[in-house]
């Protein structure tokens, strides 16, 4: 496993995270022993960086983190949680009142006294020309109830503005062969800035995995399903906001890419190591499998310059006209 510092909350981190979105919902049934089996495993793994949201199955994916912590007392662990979503997506949701409700819940659930990262969770652009948001989570920080605060976010225009912010320690964003725009100027400007780069939907939800086909068929609460369109929330989020199709046949060219004794999976989260401006890619895990998986691409060796020229040429052919301006 890398370790990477995270910004300017100066800690270390595993470079593969665990993201906990799919043990909490939106991502077919679950099971929370299951959920737990794949947290050790990953730990056990060198994984010290887990990814949630109090959204996330309403709290679960929190609660059963908060079971994984007990089980592993002693240990240290980088537990970041998001907010936000609770609430409609309008201005007057978000005062300082409602974020330290929010907080505090994530507190009961994580069971942890401060949390050490809270992010705003994909909120609406104008939160980020509004200074008053960004001092309310300074006063949360005074108050001991969060040690540092980031924004997770959906535009590489949303990004660039939140690290304006001298407190943001962190922009989570997506960034994968299929969403390669963060990697124009956002990651430099980060890393000048001192702000550490979690790299979400990292598999383009599950593209990347080269395990899907056209008669892949999905359960009708993976949002995989319901959310080709955007219907519940930013299409973006589904397959990084390509087409299907499209998607499909990038993966087919990539399969002669993938180094020998690797996965594809492997490669895709090796391919995001390799831009110096990430701190850690954060893919889901449902399984141990997974959790074994995902923990071993850090482990792979540097992608040939070769392997990283064709993806981008795939990428410029292929992708960048169809989300490139997009997000």
């Amino acid at each position: 496993m890398q370790y990477r510092r995270l910004g300017k909350t100066g800690r270390n981190v595993s470079a593969i995270g665990f993201g906990a979105w799919a043990i909490g919902a939106d991502w077919g049934n679950v099971d929370d022993a299951e959920s737990l089996r794949a947290l050790h495993t990953a730990a056990d793994s060198g994984v010290t960086l887990i990814d949630t949201a109090d959204v996330y199955g309403d709290g679960r994916s929190e609660r059963v983190i908060a079971q994984f912590l007990r089980e592993r007392s002693g240990e240290r662990f980088f537990v970041a949680t998001k907010m936000g979503r609770r609430a409609p997506l309008e201005m007057a949701q978000y005062t300082p009142q409602a974020f330290r409700g929010w907080v505090d819940r994530s507190r009961d659930n994580l069971r942890m006294d401060r949390l050490d990262l809270v992010q705003l969770h994909c909120l609406p652009t104008d939160i980020y020309y509004r200074p008053e948001i960004f001092a309310a989570l300074d006063d949360l920080v005074l108050a001991g109830a969060i040690a540092n605060y980031g924004v997770s976010v959906e535009r590489v225009e949303e990004g660039l503005k939140a690290i304006e912010y001298p407190g943001v320690a962190s922009v989570q964003i997506i960034f994968n062969m299929l969403r390669q725009r963060p990697a124009d100027n956002f990651l430099a400007e980060a890393k000048r800035r001192d702000v550490g780069v979690l790299a979400r939907v990292p598999l383009a939800s599950g593209l990347l995995t080269g395990k899907m086909s056209r008669q892949t068929s999905f359960e009708a609460n993976d949002h995989r399903s319901y959310n080709r369109h955007g219907e519940a929330f930013d299409v973006g989020e589904t397959f990084a906001g390509v087409d299907y199709d499209a998607g499909l046949a990038f993966v087919e060219e990539l399969r002669d890419l993938v180094p020998a004794g690797a996965s594809m999976t492997q490669m895709a989260l090796r391919w995001i190591l390799m831009f110096d401006g990430v701190t850690a890619a954060i893919p889901g895990a449902k399984t141990v499998d997974q959790a074994r998986s995902n923990a071993a691409a850090a482990d792979l060796a540097a992608l040939p310059p070769a392997t990283m020229e064709k993806i981008s040429a795939m990428y410029e052919e292929r992708i960048r006209p169809l989300v490139h301006q997009r997000w």
